[in-house]
């Protein structure tokens, strides 16, 4: 059976309730609790990983939760038997503080302790002069997709994180907000005008406002088949973009060598074996702005991995290279065996690729460039000036 979209992707589900019971009523927060504990063990069946802070468990005055993390933590450790074989690890990324574990809520000990030293959970600590804001940059580093549910302020920041890095954002219309906080005005903002699509983008299929409004659940619709429906947009969504600078001109002499080694090497390991999608843009493709550089640089900022392939040394390629490296993103440079590496570039390990031999050899090499490059530390360290 084929794998879901989903295997081995973080999701991050984020949000809190309101204060105000007028506004988020208990019997909304049952339902929230419910689609929670119904959907997660579903996505764990799929492969799927995630992002969850751990902290205290705070609770309104009459009883209902602050936050639902530790109810993600429940459904994550009770479908714990049903994860498939050969699912990617860790299954959650625990993000903490210094303070989280004296935190942790005396119900929740048995809970934390049966999985924080396990292979099932890695923990990411976020110990700076603003936890907050740290935990949340550290999650949206770490996650694929963000689901939000109610919450206010913190959710349109982790909203703009994910944005920025060209990670998608699902946000639910749950009553657990006003309409004009948290995941509600994002909701409300993706339905005006083409703004779904900057939330997130689909594969085929409807168009992301479609998805949108399909998300926006009447009450009779059952909490089974609102997870059925979240479900089917997330195996939608397009995948991580890995941004591809090349050679595009087919007048020039090494075109059709550098052809051949995106479609024979690079396409069928980055796509079919990593998950990602290869974006190229050549002028060919429906475009989100009016000019093909503005085109370039939207796409190559907000991607997750950049190859940049400097053949022919084409000063086009090395602007759109350096811009990769000083936004940090993890970037493989190739070129063809034989190519002149200028100055500048000549200490960044680079693949020299040769394809006069088995084509497996040539994907194998690849691949190894690969695992070296994409966790190499960026060339300027993003440091705070007061830790």
């Amino acid at each position: 059976m084929a794998r879901s979209p989903l295997w081995g992707r973080r999701i991050h589900i984020a949000g809190s309730v309101h204060a105000d019971p007028s506004v988020a009523s208990p019997e909304a927060v049952v339902e929230a609790e419910a689609l929670i504990a119904t959907l997660v063990p579903r996505l764990v069946q799929l492969g799927a990983n995630f992002v969850i802070p751990v902290d205290a468990e705070k609770h309104h005055g009459d009883g209902r939760p602050v936050c639902l993390d530790w109810q993600v933590w429940d459904a994550v450790a009770s479908a714990l038997a049903q994860r498939p074989s050969g699912a990617p690890a860790p299954l959650a990324v625990a993000v903490q503080h210094h303070k989280s574990e004296a935190q942790v809520p005396a119900a929740r000990e048995a809970l934390w302790d049966s999985l924080r030293l396990t292979e099932h959970v890695a923990i990411e600590n976020a110990a700076q002069w603003d936890m907050n804001i740290k935990r949340m940059e550290a999650a949206a580093r770490r996650g694929d997709i963000l689901l939000a549910i109610g919450g206010g302020e913190g959710v349109h920041y982790l909203a703009n994180l994910y944005h920025e890095a060209g990670k998608p954002i699902v946000p639910l219309n749950l009553p657990l907000a006003p309409p004009d906080q948290g995941a509600r005005k994002v909701f409300n903002f993706g339905l005006s005008g083409n703004n779904a699509r900057r939330l997130f983008q689909v594969r085929e299929g409807p168009e992301p406002h479609h998805w949108l409004n399909r998300l926006n659940f009447p009450v009779r619709r059952s909490i089974a088949e609102r997870a059925g429906d979240i479900i089917e947009l997330l195996e939608a969504l397009e995948r991580p973009r890995a941004f591809v600078v090349r050679l595009l001109n087919p007048d020039l002499p090494d075109y059709l060598e550098v052809d051949r080694f995106f479609d024979s090497i690079v396409q069928p390991v980055v796509e079919s074996e990593l998950g990602f999608k290869l974006t190229v843009i050549d002028g060919y493709q429906q475009f989100e702005h009016p000019r093909i550089d503005q085109e370039i640089f939207s796409k190559l900022h907000r991607s997750g991995v950049v190859i940049a392939d400097i053949t022919g040394v084409r000063p086009n390629c090395f602007i759109e290279l350096g811009y990769a490296l000083g936004r940090g993103h993890p970037t493989l440079m190739t070129a063809r065996a034989g190519t002149a590496n200028p100055f500048d570039t000549a200490t960044i390990p680079a693949h020299f690729w040769n394809l006069s031999g088995k084509q497996e050899d040539a994907r194998d090499a690849f691949r190894k460039h690969w695992k070296a490059a994409i966790g190499r530390p960026p060339l300027v360290s993003p440091d705070p000036l007061i830790p």
